[in-house]
């Protein structure tokens, strides 16, 4: 398969003095078309700014992100989805997801047709006129998904987009999500902290620790998502991950 995202020698820095200010440095990942790569990390590891600055919100300050996506300028290559929805309280659920496809050259009719589709594809084909303070909290971090998902990109960037959800609503949303992704199949690199979520969606999850932040590890997920709940080699995976994460805490803590 092609990649679609590489980052090469990368390195962030807030400006504080020394190495203080750096955030990550030398962090190499490479994402492949229609893979889903989830990155968990210690506190504080810049997991939610290496997604800005592949979304290109933020600048390196050393080494080089490379987006290889079909150039087309009726589509965006990447679209982010975050934490919270961030649904404009006074456009309508319809005029929500249309915001990302403003200033993309589409007719009116596309975006009616990308409004519908996209409606219908996270479940919610009958709320398009419905103003954002009727939905719950899981319904509108589907509004999120679509908005995302109505610009027709080819990689999707998710910062922990369950992470304030009910367990229930949360377990819900991620296979939800696992039947986009199938029928579309999208790109995806998805923060979590929950370690359980990183190993159930992820083909590959990837660990970031260390002071400046790097990757550290990479699991592979050889396990078919039907036994991913509860099987014995699910819950192992899931235990190997959590170690692996406990001893970058450590070092991170100056432990050891």
């Amino acid at each position: 398969m092609a990649t679609v995202i590489e980052t090469r020698d990368l390195a962030v820095s807030f400006g504080g003095a020394g190495e203080a200010g750096i955030v990550f440095r030398h962090l190499n990942l490479a994402v492949e078309e229609g893979e889903i790569v989830t990155l968990v990390g210690v506190s504080g590891a810049g997991k939610s700014t290496l997604l800005r600055v592949i979304a290109d919100l933020i600048p390196p300050h050393e080494g080089t992100v490379t987006v290889e996506t079909p150039p087309d300028p009726a589509r965006r290559p990447i679209a982010m989805v975050f934490q919270a929805a961030l649904l404009m309280p006074w456009r309508k659920v319809a005029d929500n997801i249309t915001l990302g496809l403003e200033g993309i050259d589409v007719p009116d009719d596309v975006r009616r047709e990308r409004v519908a589709r996209t409606l219908e594809l996270v479940g919610l084909s009958d709320y398009g006129d419905r103003w954002p303070y009727q939905l719950s909290g899981g319904q509108r971090q589907r509004i999120g998904i679509a908005r995302a998902l109505a610009v027709e990109p080819d990689i999707l960037l998710m910062d922990e987009p369950f992470g304030a959800l009910d367990a229930i609503t949360r377990t819900a949303l991620q296979d939800e999500l696992l039947r986009i992704w199938r029928e579309t199949g999208k790109s995806i690199l998805f923060v979590t902290h929950d370690i359980e979520e990183a190993v159930y969606l992820g083909d590959r999850v990837l660990l970031l620790g260390d002071k400046p932040a790097r990757i550290v590890n990479e699991y592979r997920v050889d396990i078919d998502r039907a036994a991913r709940r509860e099987s014995a080699d699910f819950l192992h995976m899931v235990e190997t991950v959590r170690g692996g994460l406990s001893d970058a805490m450590a070092i991170d803590n100056g432990a050891g």
